[in-house]
């Protein structure tokens, strides 16, 4: 490897405590998962004391397409989050957002929202804390086949080509899965986020996202949208059927779309995603660009929900676990089905994209890959073998 990646220092694996045998083990299972048609190709970085150990591209860009490369473009769905909630608490620092904010204070139909499918009046509204931990009670469609998850479903709101004042409006008029603050119910908060972000900085989600997060942090390929001279970096699944059969917007946008979604629909790449990672590993700063201070981020790396609250039952949130505010959040040394230390917080998307980043291991790593049908699978691998490789 070159002596920096990324604009990060490189370092020979054992130097900063990480296993070149281990790592290689991670990179033989990748190339085995390629060749048993479960994606057509993947990238990965590990990194830890703040340089690159590990960073490779495997398989092809497409289904009988080029080699993958460390460039390549990739859709990462709900690895957006986390950056949005990011932008959400970089106004909470300059005083102009505050948690404990009603969701009516910026969009007043929320104000009217009612719960379950007997329409039971609201115990208390939903507030900006609820968006960033998925406590206001909203949901996906997709995600099970209650009579609000169906609502939702049809409502079809996971769409790039909406006016997002529309979706809004419409996600306004369906019914919440649960009261405001008494569940854990992963779903549509983050893309109402988003709104909030664009009324409160005045502008699109987009230029938000841009102006605060991505140009200090030089991440110079992560958009909404995919210019014409950067198609041919895309990366694609062997198929759309999984995310078709859910409703998800393929993200085939070659100009900024009607609808900057704030849950699902950012493309990046494994380096500028290194550099949000890196940022966050850094308590907020990144080569001297700070972005939050860090104990607003050590804030949003805490759990947040009490023990009163319900969990929605999900591999997104295993045992042993909690949630912040964008972030999952290892809350104990045991009961999870994969190993990780306690403090390390993480997501992903549902294309399998995704990452981790460990303050007491001072380690962060990045899985870049397109395969929705086995997204939990190259999760668990993700895990289990970036443990395996810590010295």
């Amino acid at each position: 490897m070159p002596a920096t990646y990324a604009g990060l220092p490189v370092a020979e694996p054992e130097a900063i405590g990480l296993s070149t045998p281990a790592l290689e083990r991670f990179a033989a299972t990748l190339s085995r998962e390629i060749a048993a048609g479960h994606a057509p190709g993947a990238t990965l970085l590990v990194a830890r004391r703040g340089k690159v150990g590990f960073a490779r591209a495997f398989g092809a860009l497409r289904p009988d397409g080029p080699s993958m490369t460390l460039d390549a473009l990739f859709r990462i769905y709900s690895m957006t989050k986390p950056i949005v909630s990011v932008a959400a608490m970089a106004l909470v620092e300059e005083g102009r957002l505050f948690l404990t904010d009603p969701l009516s204070q910026y969009l007043p139909a929320f104000a009217e929202v009612r719960v379950g499918i007997d329409r039971a009046e609201l115990q208390r509204e939903i507030t900006i804390h609820d968006l960033l931990r998925h406590t206001g009670g909203f949901c996906y469609g997709f995600t099970g086949e209650t009579p609000v998850q169906r609502q939702v479903q049809a409502a079809a709101l996971i769409d790039s080509r909406r006016d997002p004042e529309e979706a809004m409006a419409a996600l306004a008029a369906l019914p919440l899965m649960h009261q405001p603050g008494s569940a854990w119910e992963y779903g549509l908060a983050t893309d109402v986020l988003g709104r909030v972000v664009e009324i409160v900085a005045g502008a699109s989600l987009g230029d938000v996202l841009a102006r605060r997060i991505f140009a200090p942090l030089g991440m110079i390929d992560t958009a909404f949208f995919t210019p014409a001279e950067k198609s041919a970096r895309r990366a694609e699944p062997h198929g759309f059927a999984t995310l078709d059969a859910a409703g998800v917007d393929r993200l085939s946008h070659e100009a900024p779309p009607r609808f900057e979604m704030a849950g699902t629909g950012l493309i990046s790449t494994l380096a500028d995603y290194a550099r949000f990672c890196a940022m966050l590993a850094g308590g907020g700063a990144l080569e001297g660009r700070r972005i939050l201070g860090p104990r607003t981020l050590g804030h949003m790396a805490s759990d947040h929900l009490s023990p009163q609250m319900a969990i929605q039952d999900t591999p997104l949130l295993p045992p042993g676990h909690g949630f912040g505010l964008g972030f999952a959040v290892r809350t104990a040394a045991g009961l999870a089905p994969t190993a990780g230390a306690v403090g390390d917080f993480f997501w992903g998307g549902v294309a399998g994209t995704a990452f981790v980043i460990s303050p007491s291991l001072d380690l962060f790593a990045i899985l870049m890959v397109q395969a929705a049908e086995y997204r939990e699978r190259f999760r668990n691998l993700f895990r289990s073998l970036l443990a395996a490789s810590v010295l």
